[in-house]
């Protein structure tokens, strides 16, 4: 099945699980889903590493994997402060899309979800192919 497949210039994982993210760094080069993958172990790194970006001038990963328990700065802590540092992506036509990663799928979490406009989603770990390839889709339609 030769399909176009739209492809993600550059993601971003936040998770402090090693095992989760060898195995989705794996399936997203297998479904060649991203040209470049970058990894922070929790929300501080990430928010003091993408804040660095955007002070460089360069663009933000346009896709960014969140997981909501972490050490030092949660999911949570990462996108009250996230929301609010501008960034250079508003300039071109790749918006950022946030999704939630966790290994429970509790109702609060979802019902949290709904107050940021940035999140897109919510995926139960681990994330398999099929996630990847229903995200790719919603990108290119």
């Amino acid at each position: 099945m030769n399909m176009t497949i739209t492809k993600i210039k550059s993601v971003c994982i936040i998770d402090d699980d090693p095992i989760f993210i060898y195995g989705t760094k794996r399936i997203m080069k297998e479904v060649d889903f991203a040209d470049e993958i970058t990894v922070y172990n929790d929300g501080l790194a990430a928010y003091d590493g993408l804040k660095e970006i955007i002070e460089k001038g360069e663009e933000l990963p346009s896709m960014i994997f969140l997981d909501i328990n972490m050490p030092i700065m949660n999911g949570w802590e990462f996108l009250d402060e996230f929301i609010q540092i501008p960034n250079n992506n508003n300039n071109n036509s790749e918006e950022i899309t946030i999704y939630i990663i966790s290994s429970s799928i509790d109702p609060r979490d979802i019902a949290r979800i709904q107050e940021y406009e940035i999140v897109n989603n919510y995926i139960l770990k681990p994330i398999s192919i099929e996630d990847l390839h229903s995200i790719i889709q919603s990108i290119g339609s």
